[in-house]
């Protein structure tokens, strides 16, 4: 209830009576009753338009379509940050699977009968849809680029060499010396292994992650081709619709393991918004080379 309440009184019209009701008080030589009468005309204004439904929902309209205004922003830097990063094989990949999609759209077009009016070939769920496969599909080769970056930043061997080095000076640690610095020793030893060893066993996670990824990628890029070409052997919006939602659906795992890669890509978790990879511009693949 604050929330609307603030809302009320911060619109303009309400700042600029209740300031002039005040103001007018001040310089009438009457404050002791015009400035009650105006606070008592502010408090039941705020108490009819901050209790009204429809004020409510105003309010809670206008912080989604800021959120939405945001979101998108995000999405657009997160987009542009890909699109800059990714090598030029990469962007082609995506640009081709892209092209292919507007290509069996044209043809979707072209087919369609000019009599025929109740045709639709690709309408705006189908793009919203397409548009959010595009998205998860170019985000899903960022992640698997953002590993290989990673992997060649992390190379095994020397996590392995200071795991040998550190158990080989822990197992030759005196097990009954009277040295009071002993334990400090054996514990800060003991942490330090263990340290390496989970450095170890993130490393080998991202290795297992990064051979799921390549294979989502080649298994989203084939749904996207037959998704399209769906939608020209069947003209039914709800029908490729369906199947649309049913494919994105089935990445929510592959969702969720991008996101738990953040600290290899840098991306921020994305849920609702995504932004138009069709009908946008190409994107150029003069990007760098591996």
């Amino acid at each position: 209830m604050s929330k609307y309440l603030k809302k009320a009184f911060l619109m303009p019209w309400n700042l600029l009576c209740f300031g002039g009701g005040l103001a007018l008080a001040v310089v009438s030589g009457r404050p002791d009753i015009i400035a009650p009468l105006a606070i008592a005309g502010e408090c039941l204004y705020l108490g009819l338009l901050g209790t009204h439904p429809k004020f409510q929902s105003y309010v809670e309209a206008q912080e989604a379509k800021t959120a939405r205004v945001s979101g998108s922003q995000e999405q657009e830097q997160a987009l542009q940050q890909i699109v800059a990063a990714l090598p030029r094989e990469s962007m082609q990949r995506f640009a081709a699977l892209r092209d292919r999609c507007l290509e069996l759209q044209q043809i979707a077009v072209d087919l369609k009968r000019p009599n025929d009016s109740g045709v639709r070939p690709l309408d705006d769920l189908q793009v919203a849809g397409l548009d959010r496969l595009l998205w998860i599909y170019l985000r899903l080769l960022y992640t698997q680029y953002s590993l290989e970056k990673f992997f060649e930043k992390t190379p095994p061997a020397p996590i392995e060499a200071d795991i040998k080095r550190l158990d080989a000076r822990l197992k030759a640690l005196p097990a009954d010396s009277r040295d009071p610095n002993q334990p400090k020793i054996r514990k800060t030893i003991e942490d330090n292994l263990q340290t390496c060893r989970d450095r170890m066993a993130n490393l080998q996670k991202a290795r297992q992650t990064y051979e799921i990824l390549q294979l989502e990628v080649d298994r989203l890029e084939n749904k996207i081709r037959s998704l399209s070409e769906l939608a020209v052997n069947r003209q039914e919006p709800e029908f490729i619709t369906g199947q649309v939602d049913q494919v994105a659906s089935s990445m929510v795992e592959t969702e969720r393991t991008m996101n738990d890669l953040q600290f290899a890509t840098g991306l921020h978790a994305y849920d609702d918004q995504t932004p138009s990879l069709l009908r946008r511009a190409p994107v150029k693949t003069t990007t760098k080379q591996r």
